[in-house]
């Protein structure tokens, strides 16, 4: 995934109000940007780290600015949550990922389980319906062997899709979640039980009903987000 125009640098003041970041440009000035990340962001929102902003395409848009990148010890981490689905659709449909190869349809937001939407459904003749649930992880707590982790607050929503992609597999579908991290300096992905107990304890019953779990990194420069390495999985167990 390409950035449509270039990013804008600059130094972050805060991120408040879950939505909203104050940064100072490198020309001095002072912006409201929006934050499209609706976690607590642990470990990616300290004042003073160097960030990346894009400019609205939106002329009329209130705030004129979203925040996209930070750099936390000398690396890029996305955290802007409106890509990973994008950037997972894309690296799918290059053959970019292993385990989801093979399936001729994928269709976006498609409706499913109880009052929900997966984020991808992939299709073929004479298989079953794979339903793709895809998760932004960009938590990373410790020195530079520590994993990435999830979720970085509770995820009441995430519990829920967990049950219901456990459902799709009751009735013969695959189910799949993807944890996309957005950055490159971690080797593993485990779960921040610490954080949300139901939720680790949610994916340790989907996943002993058979639903998938697979984890990539992304590399990330100010010119876009592209899917890199599978990561090790350490999940509940």
């Amino acid at each position: 995934m390409k950035f449509t125009s270039q990013l804008i640098e600059g130094v972050l003041i805060k991120r408040y109000k879950r939505f909203l970041t104050d940064v100072k440009l490198v020309n001095g000035k002072i912006v409201v940007a929006h934050c499209a990340n609706p976690g607590s962001m642990l470990s990616v929102n300290t004042p003073g780290s160097r960030v990346w902003l894009s400019p609205a395409q939106n002329p009329m848009r209130k705030l004129k600015f979203t925040w996209e990148i930070i750099e936390v010890n000398g690396h890029l981490v996305g955290v802007n949550t409106a890509h990973p689905n994008k950037i997972i659709a894309d690296a799918i449909n290059d053959g970019k990922i292993e385990e989801l190869k093979g399936y001729k349809s994928l269709k976006r937001e498609q409706k499913y389980g109880k009052n929900s939407r997966i984020d991808i459904l992939l299709t073929n003749e004479n298989q079953p319906p794979c339903y793709v649930e895809v998760k932004n992880v960009t938590m990373k707590r410790g020195g530079p062997n520590d994993p990435a982790e999830f979720p970085d607050s509770v995820t009441t929503r995430g519990a829920k899709h967990l049950v219901e992609m456990a459902d799709m597999v009751k009735k013969g579908a695959r189910a799949v979640m993807v944890y996309l991290v957005q950055r490159s300096d971690c080797a593993s992905f485990s779960i921040a039980a610490d954080i949300d107990p139901a939720y680790a304890k949610g994916l340790k019953s989907a996943l002993a009903e058979g639903v998938e779990a697979i984890c990539y990194s992304c590399e990330v420069s100010p010119n876009g987000v592209t899917i890199a390495k599978p990561l090790i999985l350490a999940l509940p167990n």
